[in-house]
């Protein structure tokens, strides 16, 4: 059975930029992820640039998207541009994704 940790991070898995075919958790703009005992998670995560006008609306969205999955009570999104986002930063997974919608990586 998955933890509470791993069923967050799932789920992150399906939350994605709307720049950029790609999900959150691939692209690397996660930089932390933490779930509490008591069901209160925190992700610290970036922007692909911090001009990026789509900050709030995926906070949003990865708040309702943990917000429904069993055992989760909070959730708390941060940013931070230390350090700023790179594409080095996009799993290998990821870049093989870009790769096929003919995104050079």
């Amino acid at each position: 059975m998955n933890t509470l940790r791993d069923q967050v991070w799932e789920v992150l898995h399906d939350v994605y930029d709307p720049e950029i075919p790609l999900n959150i958790a691939d692209l690397g703009l996660v930089y932390d992820l933490q779930v509490s005992d008591t069901g209160e998670v925190s992700i610290l995560m970036t922007l692909t640039s911090p001009g990026c006008p789509v900050g709030d609306m995926l906070a949003d969205e990865i708040r309702d998207r943990a917000m429904s999955i069993e055992g989760v009570k909070d959730v708390h999104v941060e940013f931070t541009f230390d350090p700023l986002w790179t594409p080095e930063r996009i799993s290998e997974e990821g870049k093989q994704m870009l790769q096929a919608f003919g995104f050079p990586v």
